[in-house]
């Protein structure tokens, strides 16, 4: 079957999809939800290559004067990463909104013209530019090809559209892209399209979701490249999926213009992208517990979930507010019993954090102030006419704001002192591709405008962008009314560099097997997208889970970066079923209290794993070749997948199952997390997993900080640290503390402590050592829990002796003090956090 055909049977299928599951929708949503037919590239005008007619070296790398009154610059931004760009007569150099970072310091380099080739060589990458036909290839210090145009196409321009041809060899993989549906990490052999789209109940072969980050990770003969291509029309990859020999990209307008970065780590491309396009914020810890959602809860179904969480001690941080909060579905306003004084007491005094949704449609409705004050300062987005566009959303005809100009993004951000003084904690926003129901392709038409004058767009330029600018302005709503106070936003809509402002959920997502099976792949391809702070809905949003499904499916999303369960509206499932965790049983709600208390026993663990992603872009939920892509036999592992460093989960995703092979990667030793038995890596071990369990190991020699269970974050204070260790040799962590809260880290106010476990022969090391002081620690001591150990002869540090108690509680309140359980051969230690001696744990 040739391409267009199966991108035929897919429409076909689509289309039966949405008719199905719309029908269900309110009668305004009968919408087709996957974008204009895809444009494809004219294979006939692509054979005229580009010739290289004269060559100029410039500060930071070369200028090409091309054929077809074209020019080109290849430049270097570090000794790993360099843009390539092909302009057109009189066209400038771009840099969309994704990019944080533009000024680079120039690194040293070499320059050479011989023959019919020019060659930029750094220590790390060397770049030769073929001149005849025009064509690049980028080069280790090793002199090994890393990627290279395909000749036989090149790059260039079909018309309006970009496009640039890669060679690759068959067993290249290729990882990224942001949210895509399927259910393979590996996006190997797939036709890929870039569009934010409001695609209700999608399905795993679902072309267009909601977010476009057009960033991928190559990966050949172990070695990790990254290509940005930063182009914010349509955009499509066709990655091998035509043939093996070859790749390529192309929008559908705009300027060929991509970044061109070296790892040989995939860690090292991650690092590099989140450079140019910028790195999260280190979060509010409440924003790492569990939230809790549902499509039209009222007023007193929000309290009285609330209450049940903390009668049943579930623990949970948040409770989110749908768009029934709003009066009419008009934006910044409250409707009255949800914007009761005594509602946001009651939850407050319960401890929850709150967050309500916002949507960027406008009721057009002349006496509200919204509309009033954005119809005279013109506001909105414009027909080609210079009228205002008008497109039906949840209240009816609605006007858009023109997120792109300032000052529009300012006065969307001075309105939400109105959800603020409510004592709202983050905003979540929705319908930001932007979704029309009455528009052409569930969106606005493509001719609509924004912005003024040089500056003056078309939606279909600036579609993939719409999200990304109005998360900016909800972003600095917090700067403005919650100063020092760390902001939470949650988008469903993303351009590159949206991870700057805001976490993503994964939108509406469906009650299946397969939706379950799909998050794994599609979160850690998010991840390796430079997004760390990604979640679906749990449970699934459209139709319902059943009772073994919700199980399974609250097994992962304990674990997932953001983890809310979230779910649409009783009158569009087949059956009324809740989806709180005591809604399917006791059996259920004793996993779900299982599993999320065991979220919350990480939390120490989670947050220094959201630090390494505020610092180094790391994923959060990583897939396995994300660590050890020597190995091949991660390279295509869908179904499992790191939480941080050290643990790996190997979740049951489908129906029935109750048990699995694990795959464990080579170069480690794994430990079975409940049972403690150890298997070397390299290897595939099968495991039992009824429907209470889940499969999770740990890499020898690692060590998680861990906490006694709150029912919120904040519930206690932080006094005693579990250094949970599976010693072999050596182990250590380094281990990041601060508020949690605040931007006070930014003046310096944080911790970093050092951890060493270290086997001597008959005895072992413990040491701390304080690398940064500047925070008003609670922390009074650490618990050494070992694992797999045996009884000590003596602990002690310098002359001071350690006493062995009767139980692990007494160990934890108790300094100085041991204990060994010999069931579990867990040997407990409670060391003062103020010791600067080394204590020294004796065997036989």
């Amino acid at each position: 079957m040739d391409k267009r055909t199966r991108r035929f049977f897919r429409f076909i299928a689509t289309m039966a999809i949405v008719a199905t599951v719309l029908s269900t929708q309110a009668p305004n949503v009968l919408a087709v939800t996957q974008p204009h037919p895809d444009r494809e590239l004219n294979q006939e005008a692509i054979k005229k290559q580009l010739q290289v007619e004269g060559v100029e070296q410039v500060e930071n790398g070369v200028k090409l004067n091309l054929s077809s009154d074209q020019s080109g610059f290849i430049r270097l931004f570090s000794e790993d990463m360099a843009k390539v760009s092909i302009l057109k007569q009189g066209d400038n150099e771009y840099f969309s909104e994704a990019i944080q970072k533009k000024d680079w310091d120039t690194p040293s380099f070499e320059f050479s013209e011989q023959g019919n080739e020019i060659t930029l060589s750094t220590k790390e990458i060397t770049i030769k530019i073929k001149k005849e036909p025009f064509g690049v290839k980028f080069l280790d210090k090793e002199g090994n090809v890393i990627n290279e145009d395909y000749m036989q196409n090149g790059s260039g321009y079909d018309g309006e559209k970009p496009y640039v041809y890669k060679k690759t060899t068959d067993d290249e993989a290729f990882y990224g892209f942001g949210e895509q549906g399927g259910l393979n990490v590996n996006q190997r052999g797939e036709s890929i399209g870039m569009f934010n789209t409001d695609a209700y109940a999608y399905q795993t072969d679902t072309k267009y979701l909601y977010t476009s980050i057009p960033f991928f990770i190559g990966l050949k003969d172990e070695k990790a490249y990254g290509i940005f291509f930063d182009n914010t029309n349509r955009s499509y990859f066709e990655m091998a999926s035509e043939s093996d020999d070859y790749y390529y990209f192309y929008a559908d307008d705009g300027t060929l213009n991509y970044y061109f970065m070296y790892g040989p780590e995939i860690e090292d491309v991650l690092d590099s992208y989140t450079e140019l396009t910028g790195k999260m914020d280190k979060p509010a810890k409440w924003a790492l517990g569990l939230h809790q959602s549902k499509w039209q809860y009222s007023a007193e179904d929000i309290e009285r979930v609330a209450e049940t969480y903390r009668e049943k001690e579930i623990p949970v941080d948040t409770m989110h507010f749908d768009i029934d909060y709003m009066d009419e579905y008009r934006v910044f306003t409250w409707a009255d019993k949800f914007g009761d004084q005594e509602l946001h007491q009651k939850l407050d005094n319960l401890n929850f954090n709150k967050i309500t949704i916002n949507d960027p449609a406008v009721k057009k409705d002349p006496g509200y102030f919204m509309y009033d004050e954005g119809t005279e300062n013109e506001y909105w987005a414009k027909n080609p006419d210079g009228t205002n566009f008008v497109g039906e959303v949840w209240p009816g005809d609605s006007m858009f704001p023109d997120f792109s100009q300032k000052k529009v993004r300012e006065w969307w951000t001075g309105k939400h002192d109105i959800l603020f003084d409510k004592g709202i904690d983050g905003v979540w926003n929705d319908m930001n591709e932007p979704a029309v129901f009455d528009g052409p392709y569930h969106t606005m038409p493509l001719d609509v405008t924004f912005g003024k004058g040089e500056n003056k767009r078309t939606h279909e330029e600036y579609h993939n962008l719409y999200g990304h600018d109005e998360a900016k302005a909800t972003y600095d709503a917090f700067e403005e009314f919650k100063p020092n106070t760390r902001p939470f936003v949650l988008t469903r809509d993303m351009y590159a560099g949206s991870q700057r402002y805001a976490a993503l959920w994964t939108g509406d997502n469906v009650s299946q097997w397969d939706h379950l099976q799909m998050s794994i792949p599609m979160n850690t391809n998010v991840g390796l997208s430079g997004v760390p702070f990604v979640g679906n809905d749990i449970g699934g949003f459209a139709g319902r889970p059943d009772a073994e499904m919700f199980a399974r499916w609250i097994e992962v999303g304990a674990f997932l970066p953001f983890s809310r369960i979230h779910y649409d509206a009783d009158e569009k499932a087949e059956v009324e079923q809740g989806q709180e965790p005591w809604a399917f049983g006791q059996e259920v709600e004793d996993i779900s209290k299982k599993y999320i208390e065991m979220r919350y026993e990480l939390m120490p663990y989670l947050y220094n794993t959201f630090i390494d992603a505020s610092e180094q872009g790391t994923p959060v939920q990583q897939p396995l070749v994300y660590q050890f892509q020597e190995d091949k036999n991660t390279h295509d592992v869908s179904d499992q997948f790191m939480f941080g460093e050290s643990m790996m989960l190997a979740p049951v995703v489908k129906q029935g199952q109750t048990e699995r092979n694990v795959y464990l990667p080579e170069g480690e030793t794994w430990v079975d997390y409940w049972t403690g038995e150890e298997f070397e890596g390299g290897q595939t071990v099968h495991t039992n997993a009824e429907l209470s369990h889940l499969p999770i190991y740990v890499k020898k020699d690692s060590m998680i900080p861990t906490r006694e269970v709150q029912q919120y974050t904040g519930e206690k204070p932080l006094e005693n640290l579990v250094l949970d260790t599976y010693l072999s040799d050596e182990a250590s962590y380094s281990f990041y503390e601060d508020d949690g809260a605040t931007l006070d880290y930014k003046d310096g106010e944080y911790n970093v402590t050092n951890f060493n476990l270290e086997r001597k022969g008959k005895h072992i090391e413990f040491t701390s050592n304080q690398e940064k002081t500047g925070y008003d620690t609670e922390l009074d001591s650490y618990t050494l829990k070992l694992n797999g150990e045996k009884a000590p002869e003596k602990v002690q540090a310098a002359k001071a002796k350690y006493e062995n108690v009767n139980s692990v509680e007494e160990v934890k309140v108790n300094q100085e003090t041991y204990f060994f359980d010999e069931g579990s051969k867990t040997l407990y230690v409670n060391v003062p956090a103020d010791e600067r001696h080394k204590v020294k744990l004796f065997f036989k």
